[in-house]
């Protein structure tokens, strides 16, 4: 077996790290990119409606990147990753604990945590970033062509607005925020499949609590972390 270290706090199967690779971006990107692209939309719609007659909407580009790139991005991704990825992970861990799998585990000489959770929550904070950016990029894509085929708003004046208003500390908040996401996600699901019970209905309240609770901690700390940069 190959081994390295990440991060210097311990040393993951390469194997491993590929599959949760994988699964936390290949089998992500689709539904990202299809929820981020809608919501660009509808963002340049609402937007152009609610400044309509108190600003001109050569500035639509700005609202929509600021509103993108701090707050929807970021939010919306990791509410994406808690549905799909925090389910799938407390579905996993809770089947195996439920059936004595990590129990077995042990007794064989092998680190549950190490081998099953540590790739999971060392990939989502570090991919989770990722797929904001990429989630950023499909909303102000599409925002920008609902603005041209509805609003007429040229893509060069949509663009020069976004950049002319486009703060670094804005996109690196954002960034900040899928970090501490994707390390909520990982590791509240994570927990909820350890601390499973009670056979088969254990495992669906492992699933159904992992996506409560990871969203409910994302909203609350997107508010935190909202406050303390840009507050």
């Amino acid at each position: 077996m190959v081994y390295y270290s990440i991060l210097g706090i311990s040393y993951l199967k390469r194997e491993e790290i590929l599959k949760q690779l994988e699964f936390f971006t290949i089998s992500s990107l689709f539904i990202v990119a299809l929820a981020a692209s809608f919501t660009g939309m509808v963002t340049s719609v609402q937007s152009a409606y609610q400044i309509r007659g108190l600003l001109p909407l050569d500035l639509l580009g700005a609202g929509v990147g600021k509103m993108v790139t701090i707050e929807l991005g970021p939010v919306l991704t990791a509410l994406i990753l808690a549905g799909r990825a925090g389910a799938a992970i407390a579905s996993e861990i809770a089947t195996m604990n439920v059936t004595d799998q990590l129990d077995a585990m042990e007794v064989m000489g092998i680190d549950p945590y190490r081998y099953l959770i540590l790739p999971k929550v060392v990939v989502g904070t570090l991919v989770t970033p990722l797929l904001v950016v990429f989630a950023d990029f499909m909303a102000i894509l599409s925002s920008a062509i609902v603005s041209k085929v509805m609003l007429d708003v040229e893509y060069s004046t949509f663009l020069r607005s976004f950049q002319d208003y486009f703060y670094l500390k804005d996109f690196l908040g954002g960034l900040l925020k899928g970090v501490v996401f994707g390390f909520i996600i990982t590791t509240v699901s994570c927990y909820m499949g350890i601390t499973s019970r009670e056979g088969a209905r254990g495992v669906g309240l492992a699933t159904m609590r992992a996506v409560i609770y990871s969203s409910v901690f994302v909203l609350f700390f997107d508010y935190i972390l909202g406050s303390l940069i840009y507050g």
